[in-house]
């Protein structure tokens, strides 16, 4: 490999950027707070104007959220620390070493837009590793206002801060990628779903639910998601009635939140259906999270037991996995020429 000077650029070396929301940096009511406090200020995540949300949080939400998310945190942390971090920092080192068996110059790096490594140490080391052009790849199938657009902002921020003045895309979306629509088709089966005419067995998509505000500021999360769901359920050959759409993860009850909501959709079918499979399948989370490694486990699972339902099953992430890198390696294919 021919040798460069570090920082000096290197003609047709391209820098690509992973970006996800963030985690603490360990399962501890401190961590939790620090992290939470960036996470909830961001213009785009917090309901109100800064001064007056600034005292609510600090004073009211996060001594209790900061205790409460630790505990969470706690039941679904590894001996290699945060299940997001470890998943997404695999996946980074994955993509980047594929890239290299196919002989491209490419640079793989990742951040997150609320934790470490943050925006900026990322984009440094793209800066020093020669890149001449940037493409950043927000870990969101279905973008929203409130991720993508944090990416977006992150990004630049960090772009300033540095004094890195590079040709930089970023990818909206890959919502309906139809290699994404595949991969996750066969993570359902994977996890047991039969999609056979004869199988009764139902599957519920679950997103992460955003303020009814952002759609009617023009947000097209919803619309994504839709096309999505029905992209996912086409490779799996189901029709209309074995699956639906839920939404999860209010952060409030001040604001309307897009529904209806996954609780209240499992509670329906445990009420009305004789019984079927349910599974679950989070299509907007790239890498398994808090929302899912502990909001499935311990309380939409759970809930809908409550409700008189049985069998439930929670498909994963894709996360680090052979069949994430090439849904990943695809979507980045047409910015790499």
């Amino acid at each position: 490999m021919a040798r460069h000077r570090k920082g000096a650029a290197v003609p047709g070396r391209i820098g690509v950027l992973l970006v996800n929301t963030g985690t603490p940096d360990e399962p501890t009511p401190r961590a939790v707070r620090r992290y939470l406090s960036k996470f909830l200020m961001d213009k785009r995540i917090r309901p109100m104007n800064p001064v007056g949300w600034w005292l609510i949080l600090h004073l009211c939400i996060l001594p209790k959220r900061g205790v409460a998310s630790a505990e969470k945190y706690r039941a679904i942390w590894t001996d290699e620390g945060s299940p997001l971090a470890v998943a997404q920092a695999k996946l980074a080192r994955g993509l980047d070493a594929r890239f290299a068996d196919e002989g491209r110059d490419v640079v793989v790096r990742q951040a997150m837009s609320y934790g470490r490594p943050t925006e900026a140490e990322a984009v440094r080391e793209l800066r020093e590793a020669g890149c001449s052009r940037l493409v950043v790849l927000p870990l969101y199938p279905q973008s929203a206002f409130s991720t993508t657009g944090a990416v977006t902002d992150g990004v630049s921020r960090a772009l300033r801060r540095v004094r890195w003045d590079v040709p930089c895309q970023v990818i909206e979306d890959y919502h309906d990628d139809p290699v994404y629509a595949r991969a996750l088709a066969a993570a359902a089966r994977n996890a047991g779903f039969d999609p056979s005419p004869e199988s009764d067995d139902r599957l519920l998509f679950s997103f992460h639910s955003i303020p009814l505000a952002d759609i009617e500021a023009g947000d097209t999360y919803e619309l994504q998601a839709g096309a999505s769901s029905l992209a996912i359920a086409g490779e799996l050959g189901i029709d209309r009635r074995r699956w639906t759409i839920g939404y999860q993860c209010r952060f409030d009850k001040g604001r309307t939140w897009l529904s209806p909501f996954t609780k209240g959709t499992l509670a329906t079918w445990a009420e009305t259906s004789p019984d079927p499979r349910v599974f679950l399948m989070c299509p907007n989370f790239a890498i398994d999270c808090l929302e899912t490694l502990y909001d499935v486990d311990y309380e939409i699972a759970p809930a809908y037991r409550a409700a008189g339902g049985r069998s439930i099953t929670f498909v994963p992430c894709l996360n680090s996995s052979k069949a994430h890198l090439k849904v990943l390696a695809h979507v980045l294919e047409p910015y790499l020429g």
